[in-house]
């Protein structure tokens, strides 16, 4: 029998037992609640407790990672004062008005009040049975009352347990031993709250202190709905806190991921934090085409998207919940295993348009609500901007290649390819002349050669420029620490390097650019300035990345040198400024004649270049 025929056999038994469970609860409801209702002894109390009852059922108590309701204290009150019928009728009334607010399935809404009403019912019963065997003996009216309600509530929370765990334990999804144990706790801690509460409530009744009215129950329950309804009212801020926090989290490492390729192991590692699913699906459409990014949870093993199914993610624009699979499944429902049963659709568009889709799965119909929409939409917008951002890398990745293809290729037709052909000219005029002038032959091919072997040194320059840059295969701290030795060792002059704050990932193209700039500063001051001393400051900061290069030379004036730029090219203040722009950062040249040169490089992380750092080192000088 495979597993999915044993998934569904489970399925429908769960069902059957909840069916069985609500139709025995209906009848009790019936036959003991209604055929044998009355009028209520003091109808004002029993419409304060039904009330407070509702408060305690709407805002259950948050215990041990869930929520319990603190209610059987009324519910008992309800019972001594207007008997089994009125307490069958208002609990059950009352807890299936809450699950049809809380938009509960139908099943459920029945199924809920219906294991309480046998609760009730079965523990009256168990209790009138074995309540007379505890009397034996002159007791006072405090101990006939803790016997009697002891009684009630452990077969109550006996048999409510014994049903929810049989349901637990033969539904598809997996009942664990912990999980069994943390509800368990919970009850526990439900069943402590309200035990206290009644053994007060029979000791205080057993004072004779005059006539109990509503007042008297008002002002003995109130403080146990106001720290239910306290209680809840905290636990959703705290838990609302917690979504947020996470959002916030969730969005910063993934802005600070866009450069990296681990982005989707983090994103599938901390998802649950934000929004609790049983499965979910990434996919990321890429040249009209759709690609699965990651899977997790109960998803099959086969998650290709046929070209129908392609066509409907297409369209589908919009958030969109499909609450029943079984009546709608959606266009990517095959993907999900038979235990999922709700799915919810969170389209990843940016400026419109559609750039991923990312669907999440339940195993509860009608479990998404509108935060879950809400929460599931924020993350799509977010993942968006990332997965259209990373794809503008990408594009200007392979811009920038295609650049440095068209300048090599320009390269070798302006340098290398005029010198071979003018050598080849030079020789053939040299064989040409040979047996007349065999000087002028010597002649030209000693030009030749000086020219091949011109044209040798450019092209193993070219193919040097080819390898990975220096800050790739070294660092870029490294690199320029053995570019200043270099340069020491070829000019004789000191160059101090101080670095600030913990260095951190950066990108190749940034590294580059910035050894770049730091490497023509060097050299002007070096070969230009005249500089006597030369200090350089790199300082890895919360928000930017500073390079610093200072000297103590004769200066220049910025604008004739601009103008020198212009006349002729080379990598200078022009080409610096370039290289700023294409990473976001500001270049900044400040310099006077005789009064040396300080050029200053400010980079903007942008939350993509790595994990975020804290430098308390103060940059400027």
């Amino acid at each position: 029998m495979s597993d999915s025929h044993v998934l569904q056999k489970k399925e429908q038994f769960s069902r059957l037992i909840l069916l069985v469970t609500s139709i025995i609860g209906v009848w009790v409801f019936i036959q003991i609640g209604l055929f044998h209702l009355t009028a209520p002894n003091a109808p004002i109390i029993f419409l304060l407790l039904v009330l407070f009852l509702f408060i305690v059922e709407l805002f259950p108590l948050p215990v041990w990672n869930g929520t319990v309701t603190i209610s059987f204290s009324l519910v008992y009150a309800i019972y001594v004062i207007d008997g089994l019928a009125f307490t069958i009728i208002s609990y059950g009334l009352i807890v299936a008005v809450i699950n049809l607010m809380k938009r509960r399935p139908l099943r459920i809404v029945f199924f809920n009040p219906s294991v309480l009403i046998i609760s009730v019912y079965l523990a009256h019963v168990i209790c009138s049975g074995l309540y007379p065997v505890f009397l034996h003996g002159d007791h006072s009216k405090f101990w006939h009352g803790l016997i009697h309600f002891t009684l009630m509530m452990i077969f109550f929370y006996i048999v409510n347990n014994i049903i929810v765990d049989i349901v637990l334990a033969v539904r598809p999804q997996v009942y664990s031993f912990s999980m069994w144990k943390r509800k368990m706790l919970q009850e526990l801690n439900s069943f402590l709250i309200s035990y206290g509460y009644l053994v007060l409530f029979y000791f205080l009744g057993s004072q004779n202190r005059g006539r109990i009215d509503a007042v008297s129950f008002f002002f003995f329950f109130s403080p146990l709905v106001c720290f239910a309804l306290l209680s809840s009212i905290i636990a959703n801020l705290k838990k609302e806190k917690a979504k947020l926090k996470a959002l916030f989290s969730i969005s910063s490492e993934l802005n600070k991921k866009i450069a990296t390729s681990d982005w989707l192991s983090f994103l599938k590692n901390n998802l649950q934090e934000f929004i609790d699913v049983d499965a979910c699906v990434l996919w990321k459409r890429e040249n009209n085409g759709w690609w699965l990014s990651f899977a997790s949870g109960l998803v099959k093993e086969d998650t290709g998207l046929s070209p129908q199914v392609a066509v409907s993610l297409d369209q589908m624009k919009q958030l969109k919940v499909f609450h029943n699979v079984k009546n709608e499944v959606g266009p990517a429902g095959a993907v999900f295993s038979g235990e999922i049963l709700s799915l919810l659709y969170a389209p990843l568009i940016l400026e419109d348009e559609l750039v991923g889709m990312f669907v999440f799965g339940r195993g509860r119909t009608k479990s998404f609500i509108e935060e879950d929409m809400q929460s599931a939409a924020t993350l799509a917008n977010q993942l968006a901007v990332l997965i259209k951002t990373k794809w503008l890398f990408a594009e200007q990745e392979k811009r920038l290649i295609l650049e440095e293809r068209n300048r090599i290729a320009r390269d070798i037709h302006d340098g290398v390819a005029q010198s071979l052909a003018g050598a080849i000219m030079n020789l053939e005029t040299a064989a040409r002349k040979f047996t007349r002038t065999p000087e002028d032959s010597l002649r030209l091919m000693v030009e030749s050669t000086e020219k091949l072997r011109g044209s040798l040194k450019e092209v193993r320059e070219s193919i040097y420029a080819l390898r990975p840059y220096l800050t790739e295969r070294v660092g870029l701290i490294s690199a320029i620490s053995a570019k200043i030795k270099a340069a020491e060792q070829e000019f004789g002059i000191k160059v101090s390097l101080e670095t600030r704050g913990p260095e951190f990932h950066l990108s190749p193209m940034v590294e580059k650019i910035i050894f770049d700039i730091c490497q023509e500063s060097v050299q002007n001051a070096l070969k230009h300035a005249e500089a006597s001393k030369i200090e350089i400051l790199l300082s890895f900061q919360k928000e930017n990345v500073l390079l610093k290069v200072k000297d103590d030379g004769k200066g220049f004036s910025l604008f004739q040198a601009m103008i020198k730029a212009r006349e002729y090219p080379h990598f200078g203040i022009l080409h610096m400024n370039e290289g700023a722009e294409k990473i976001q950062a500001s270049l900044q040249v400040n310099s006077k004649e005789r009064a040396g040169t300080e050029i200053t490089l400010i980079v903007p992380r942008m939350g993509i270049e790595g994990s975020e750092r804290y430098d308390q080192a103060y940059a400027g000088r």
